[in-house]
């Protein structure tokens, strides 16, 4: 049984293309455009060598060049969850933060939660309005918002 090379890249684009479907991860969509472009050189009797440099030269362009754009539109409208969620919340400084002296806390969503500033000479008074940059292991990092 003699399978012909254009039918592999066929199967190959059909096979890709439907991991991408069911995944969504935009990780297999670029080696798909590879294959099929690979697969029409082959249609017209391309050397194997000019297939295979397409499927790599396609593949490698296509995601360079449009998985940047692709990634933007499509994980803006994912919804972050987690440690992540937290990063840009606004809160009220409990007590004072102070970096020097190893004090800091703020309330969020009723738990108590150890805050550091980000700026280590800023000292940022109780009661004032924080928001936070970033996530350290029980440490909340927060820049002042209210001045």
């Amino acid at each position: 049984m003699d399978i012909s090379i254009s039918i592999i890249w066929l199967v190959i684009t059909v096979i890709l293309s439907v991991i991408e479907i069911f995944t969504l991860g935009l990780v297999t969509i670029w080696f798909a455009a590879g294959a099929a472009v690979a697969f029409i050189l082959s249609l017209f009797d391309a050397p194997m060598a000019v297939q295979v440099g397409a499927f790599l030269v396609v593949s490698i362009a296509v995601l360079v060049l449009v998985r940047p754009i692709a990634t933007k539109y499509f994980n803006s409208r994912l919804k972050k969850t987690n440690i992540d969620a937290y990063v840009g919340r606004k809160l009220i400084a409990k007590t004072e933060i102070d970096n020097l002296h190893g004090t800091g806390k703020v309330d969020m969503d009723g738990s108590t939660w150890l805050a550091v500033s980000s700026v280590d000479n800023i000292v940022i008074p109780a009661g004032s309005e924080v928001k936070v940059v970033e996530v350290k292991g029980a440490k909340l990092i927060v820049e002042r918002e209210d001045i």
